[in-house]
């Protein structure tokens, strides 16, 4: 997940690991062990954002992640960066904030609108991944009800948030914005705070950052994370999910 201190990817290869099809959105993907130790965690190229393929990545612990001239990259990268909701940490600060700034936290009411806010962020970083293929894919996944956002309002403005993919226990974080400070801190915590309630054993942060690990995020081994999405992937959450917001 591309957080508040995350940089634009520049990425460099002269070789391909594996060409995915794009006719066959249920391919089976390879195992995430090949992938590439420089760069991090490259698997495969190419392929296609379908929902079937979406969901069957992030359920092996792959995530697509590319600049918009590059064809679709998809990466397993170790170690891998996760939160158990449990372990989050809230500085005296941002406790602070999320008493007595007045922001508001809603989930699931405008997904669309936190995809394309990421996508504006990135760009004024001189670069972007969120291009028009992955607002549509997401977009799709959400209608389906797979993907879900946590927004930060104040005075019936969206200042803040971020979007991601549920999976049984198990949320994966894609990315935050904010055009207020600490807005994305402030629905990044209120929603880990829901997840544990809902019964979700593991945030998946992607790659690691500064930001992140302020919050509590740690590096774990590819494998040891694999494992626990066979684990807790296939373990339902709270039939309340996403569904009293």
């Amino acid at each position: 997940m591309d957080g508040e201190d995350s940089k634009p990817m520049s990425i460099a290869f002269n070789s391909a690991p594996y060409w995915l099809d794009p006719n066959n959105p249920d391919e089976a993907f390879p195992n995430p062990e090949l992938a590439t130790i420089e760069p991090n965690g490259l698997l495969a190229l190419g392929g296609d954002l379908s929902p079937q393929r979406l969901l069957n990545a992030y359920r092996c612990g792959i995530f697509p992640w590319f600049d918009t001239e590059q064809a679709i990259l998809w990466w397993s990268p170790n170690p891998r960066a996760v939160l158990y909701p449990a372990e989050l940490k809230i500085s005296r600060s941002l406790s602070k904030t999320v008493r007595n700034k007045g922001f508001e936290v809603r989930f699931d009411t405008a997904f669309a609108e936190v995809v394309n806010a990421c996508s504006q962020a990135r760009q004024s970083s001189e670069g972007t991944w969120i291009d028009s293929r992955i607002k549509s894919a997401y977009l799709e996944l959400h209608k389906l009800k797979h993907a879900h956002s946590a927004e930060a309002w104040l005075n019936g403005e969206l200042v803040g948030g971020l979007y991601g993919v549920a999976i049984g226990q198990v949320f994966y974080g894609e990315s935050m914005f904010y055009h207020q400070r600490d807005a994305s801190k402030v629905a990044f915590v209120s929603l880990v705070r829901t997840l544990q309630h809902w019964g979700f054993q593991m945030i998946d942060c992607q790659m690691t950052t500064e930001h992140l690990l302020s919050l509590g995020a740690k590096e774990i081994p590819r494998r040891e994370f694999n494992k626990k999405l066979d684990q807790w992937c296939t373990q339902a959450a709270s039939e309340y999910a996403w569904k009293t917001l």
